[in-house]
């Protein structure tokens, strides 16, 4: 098995890495052993007060730069991201822990959203107004001033390149506050942009106690975007602070995703899919299948079937060939599984698989499966965030929907069906940001993502993520 070394850890503020000097530091673990893979250093004031003056000047330069001059930068910061994508796999895998296959498909996922943001910067449109003659009115678009973003550890690679990417390709300067749990992969993203030509002012990297960074950055009138990936409750907390200098934001929030099982679906390919994409990334998505809503005629055969895939699924060091899930991210996470697990059996729920930690080193935890969950367990009301699925009986499509519509969650909702009338129905009423019909595929480059109600507002990916990056200018001239 080919080895790579973990890089020393760092901040990159105006281009310069920032390490050392007797600061706090943050001990960044290997999930699959516990051990320490190295110390990150942390933002004091002093280095949030550098990056912001930074910003400030990276956004008076950025702003002028030609619609070329952004293209250029994003596909030469693509391809060297292919050409690093076993490096910056392997570094993914070291400190978040999902498996190697996984996180090589985050860097395709960074390649393709930044080439298209290179191709989408030549498609700022404006528009004339229709005027009488000696009139004119123009709206056009301008990048919104320097961003402040802040990206989870869930998905270290691909978190940080939608951060970056659309801040970048609008034309704003941007501070990235990636996870302390997964900097090094933030990093190389980074690199790959600062290497393809972006000046160093423009695109910088901070971490640091969470609530002292974000506080700081938005307490700054420099800072005139958010935008956060992460829980509901912290994007609550972050979305007021903004609200005191009327901040734009974007919020991606949690999610408790739905999947509404029909009778007339195709049970083997929905339970083949359902449990591969429950289980990818020990289930530490915001768009996970969670909630699993079938149909009484069909529930016993769903719930057999998808137990007995997920009792196969291999865990094991996502390094490892073979390795279906790795550990999860943090003690965290098992500590959690074990709380709503536990509290969902005490109230008469099945435990069909799982439940239960997997050795003795790391964070790891079985692939778990309950049935006949009653409604009031944590666990159907709070995102569990973690390699589990939900599976309760339902009448009919009246009592599915509502099912799916109860939470104050909105992120993504997935669905099993054949009949036309069905898909229809599902498609109008299900309160959803993103919806897969007989499939888990709800993301690409060109597609919005984004939740409603408690799941956020706004989108990143698609012409929308580059938009939320921009505000309107009309003028009107005599």
């Amino acid at each position: 098995m080919t080895t790579t070394t973990y890089p020393s850890l760092c901040m990159i503020i105006n281009g310069q890495r920032v390490s050392g000097g007797g600061r706090r530091t943050h001990a960044v673990v290997n999930p699959a052993t516990g051990a320490v893979l190295g110390e990150l250093p942390l933002a004091d004031a002093a280095d949030l007060d550098a990056a912001l003056d930074v910003a400030a000047q990276g956004f008076a330069l950025w702003r002028k730069s030609t619609p070329q001059q952004r293209a250029a930068v994003l596909n030469g910061a693509a391809r060297l991201m292919l050409e690093r994508q076993e490096d910056l796999a392997r570094i993914a895998t070291l400190e978040q822990g999902k498996t190697l296959p996984e996180a090589r498909i985050e860097v395709l996922m960074n390649v393709g959203l930044f080439q298209f943001y290179a191709g989408e910067v030549q498609r700022v449109y404006g528009r004339a107004l229709v005027r009488p003659t000696g009139m004119r009115s123009t709206v056009t678009h301008e990048p919104v001033g320097p961003v402040a973003a802040f990206a989870p550890w869930n998905f270290p690679l691909g978190n940080p390149g939608r951060k970056l990417g659309a801040p970048i390709a609008a034309g704003c300067s941007v501070i990235l506050k990636a996870a302390e749990e997964t900097p090094a992969s933030a990093l190389g993203v980074l690199q790959c942009l600062l290497d393809a030509g972006l000046p160093p002012q423009v695109a910088q990297a901070v971490f640091g106690v969470p609530d002292e960074v974000s506080r700081h950055l938005l307490g700054s009138p420099v800072i005139r975007k958010l935008s956060f990936t992460g829980s509901t409750q912290v994007g609550q907390h972050l979305a007021k602070l903004a609200a005191d200098d009327m901040k734009r934001t974007t919020m991606e929030l949690g999610g408790h995703g739905p999947v509404l099982v029909f009778a007339d679906a195709d049970l083997d390919r929905a339970i083949e899919t359902a449990v591969a994409h429950k289980y990818r990334n020990a289930g530490q998505v915001c768009v996970s299948p969670t909630r699993f809503i079938v149909e009484e005629p069909v529930f016993e055969a769903f719930r057999d079937g998808f137990a007995a895939r997920a009792a196969q699924v291999r865990v094991g060091n996502g390094l490892e060939d073979g390795v279906q899930m790795g550990p999860m991210a943090n003690p965290r996470r098992p500590e959690a599984m074990e709380r709503l697990i536990g509290d969902a059996v005490a109230r008469g729920a099945r435990l069909h698989t799982g439940g239960e930690r997997v050795g003795n080193a790391g964070f790891f935890f079985a692939p778990s499966v309950l049935s006949d969950i009653p409604v009031d367990a944590a666990i159907m009301n709070e995102e569990p965030f973690g390699p589990v699925a939900l599976i309760n009986r339902f009448a009919d499509a009246d009592a599915m929907i509502a099912e799916a519509n109860r939470l104050p969650y909105g992120l993504a909702a997935y669905a099993w069906c054949q009949g036309h009338a069905t898909r229809a129905r599902v498609a109008a009423e299900v309160e959803t940001g993103m919806l897969g019909i007989n499939t888990t595929m709800i993301g690409g480059a060109d597609a919005p993502f984004g939740g409603v109600k408690w799941s956020g507002h706004g989108h990143e990916d698609g012409p929308e993520g580059l938009m939320a990056c921009l505000v309107t200018k009309t003028v009107h001239e005599a």
